[in-house]
């Protein structure tokens, strides 16, 4: 069986937060928003129907925690939950913590650059903040 490999994009274009059950959660290299990614750990997966029953279910209790955590912590208006894969054939899920003035509101965020610089103290944060799991 193949293991488990992340997509060189998503290794380039984030950094590395926690492992949950299932999920190898991201920060996305953004300045402006907090922007996590959950990857399941499974090799060979690009939509979420390649999942089994079991680590779909598993796959909604992780994008529930790391939203809720998100929604506790930075009090974002809205939260976008999104399963793409136009440009990254390998499965993700973004988790977005989005606000009213921020720099794509109400559209997407994707193809809108961020305005600020990343900071790695937001990948600390968030380590910290998502690191213990469902616990």
């Amino acid at each position: 069986m193949a293991e488990f490999t992340l997509h060189p994009r998503l290794e380039d274009s984030s950094v590395f937060v926690c492992d949950l059950d299932l999920c190898q959660v991201r920060l996305n290299f953004d300045g402006d928003l907090d922007w996590l990614l959950l990857i399941p750990r499974r090799a060979g997966l690009e939509e979420l129907i390649d999942l089994d029953d079991k680590d779909q279910a598993q796959l909604v209790k992780e994008v529930n925690f790391v939203s809720r955590v998100l929604k506790d912590e930075v009090r974002p208006d809205k939260i976008n939950v999104a399963s793409l894969g136009n440009q990254v054939p390998q499965l993700h899920i973004h988790v977005i913590a989005r606000y009213k003035n921020d720099r794509a509101w109400p559209g997407a965020t994707f193809g809108h650059p961020p305005i600020n610089e990343f900071d790695e103290q937001r990948a600390e944060f968030w380590k910290q903040k998502l690191g213990l799991g469902l616990n």
